[in-house]
């Protein structure tokens, strides 16, 4: 049954031309009165009828890309890469689409405000960026307004996140499980036995996924995980740092120092030579996503490469529906080792 204002303003107890007021912000309401209808508004999960031009077809020109930082390179490719597909004619008369990108800042709570936004204004295609949330409620949050936003004709893409099952949502996912192993494969051929992780924070799917690679290959050659061998941090430089400094004080011996992405890779670097030690002679170091500075590190960071531009063009086809969904409406991306001079035997 379709919510109307006349709902979201007896749920409100206010007048219809009261909830106008407040969703249209062109006339002054007191902030308790703004509060109860933004609150009806959520509960009753209203969608705001756009302009006029909007109403007469099903979906709007506006295309919405969600990224976790749009300053990481990470999330910018993906996000650059989408808005050169779904740019140009194409939409209603002829017109231009428009390219929002929301930075969630890895809020679960701004990604939930974004897609409700994005299905308020009929959005053409969502496209959401990089790893889920590990949260079961809030992913049971964002699987409904998945849902809702298919079923009302936006084309969703995930890129580089799991799949969602039963929303409609097509899903571009990074093999990272796969990447981490081959990645510490290559660490233990060259002779390693001794490798501290650093793991990006808990509650990523990416982080777990990569980590969970990472152990596979070490079972598989019998070597045995000391649990002060892995430390959490966010996917930035400073954790990179702060997390190489911890693994040193834990294990002194370590060979081998494998992050969570590039990023964290630099900080690793950059804490392992203000302990006096060289890379790769004393500490390998290798990171993930063959990042554009990746290759200009001194030494070049030993990575796994994810076709971050790429995939994101290819969501952005799908999106506008100019390239056919995959079979079964999940792809899997697949990585490529880089191998690079951050990456060496250990001494003796």
């Amino acid at each position: 049954m379709t919510v109307t204002l006349a709902d979201v303003a007896a749920r409100a107890q206010v007048s219809p031309a009261t909830v106008s007021r407040v969703l249209n912000g062109n006339y002054p309401v007191a902030a308790s009165t703004r509060e109860r209808v933004l609150k009806a508004v959520d509960e009753l999960d209203y969608v705001l009828n756009g302009p006029a031009s909007a109403l007469a077809a099903a979906t709007s020109d506006l295309v919405g890309i969600l990224v976790n930082d749009i300053a990481d390179p990470f999330f910018g490719i993906m996000a650059g890469a989408v808005q050169s597909e779904i740019g140009g004619p194409g939409g209603r008369a002829g017109g231009e689409r428009l390219a929002v990108v929301c930075n969630t800042g890895g809020t679960p709570e701004r990604e939930l405000t974004y897609l409700t936004l994005l299905q308020r204004q009929r959005a053409a295609a969502v496209v959401l960026t990089g790893g889920a949330m590990e949260d079961a409620v809030h992913q049971a949050a964002v699987a409904a307004k998945l849902r809702k936003l298919t079923e009302a004709g936006t084309r969703v893409v995930l890129c580089g996140r799991p799949p969602a099952p039963d929303t409609g949502a097509i899903a571009l996912t990074f093999d990272n499980r796969g990447g981490g192993r081959e990645l510490t494969e290559h660490l233990i051929g060259l002779g390693h036995r001794r490798l501290g992780y650093i793991a990006g924070p808990e509650e990523r799917t990416t982080t777990r996924h990569r980590l969970e690679g990472h152990r596979t290959a070490l079972a598989a050659h019998g070597i045995e995980e000391d649990p002060r061998w892995t430390v959490h941090g966010r996917y930035d430089r400073q954790a990179g740092y702060e997390a190489t400094l911890e693994l040193l004080r834990r294990d002194p011996t370590l060979t081998a120092v494998v992050a969570a992405n590039d990023t964290v890779a630099l900080g690793a670097c950059a804490a392992l030579r203000d302990s006096g030690l060289r890379i790769p002679d004393d500490v390998s170091v290798a990171g993930f996503d063959d990042l554009p500075f990746s290759i200009d590190a001194v030494p070049a960071l030993t990575t796994v490469r994810l076709p971050l531009a790429e995939a994101g063009a290819r969501a952005g086809r799908v999106a506008m529906g100019r390239e056919d969904a995959p079979v079964g409406g999940i792809a899997m991306v697949r990585g490529e080792l880089m191998v690079r001079g951050s990456s060496g035997r250990p001494r003796g």
